[in-house]
């Protein structure tokens, strides 16, 4: 009876220990949230509005890889959305407010290839022309 309960008491401290090193403590230095990106607008480097960021883009191993943008359209109708990569957004703080932007125009990002989003892989695809 004694070692069952031992064992019990071993098992209960290893789980209860895995359970605390998934978490954290302090948030990690440097890092930013999603909110700072998704549906916020990116603009050209002429303070022009570019399109609004639809989607965050992560890997398996959780980094940010890709920005899905929305352009052109009014109100999402006509809109296309392409993908540029997270490296291509600048981000920086404007009374109080993130402002991003990114080294192409408008026209640019409308003549880029466009994706959609298919619900079935959960995956941003190749648009058909």
């Amino acid at each position: 009876m004694k070692k069952l309960l031992a064992g019990i008491a071993l098992c209960a401290a290893l789980v209860s220990g895995a359970y605390a090193a998934t978490t954290m403590t302090t948030a990690p230095t440097e890092s930013w949230t999603v909110t700072n990106y998704y549906k916020q607008a990116v603009y050209d480097p002429k303070e022009s509005k570019i399109g609004d960021i639809d989607d965050v883009l992560v890997d398996k191993s959780g980094k940010v890889t890709g920005l899905v943008i929305g352009v052109g359209g009014f109100l999402g109708a006509g809109e296309k959305d392409v993908i540029v990569p997270y490296s291509a957004i600048k981000m920086s703080k404007r009374n109080d407010k993130w402002w991003l932007t990114l080294d192409e125009t408008k026209d640019d990002l409308k003549n880029a290839h466009g994706f959609t989003y298919d619900k079935a892989s959960t995956t941003w695809v190749p648009e058909k022309k």
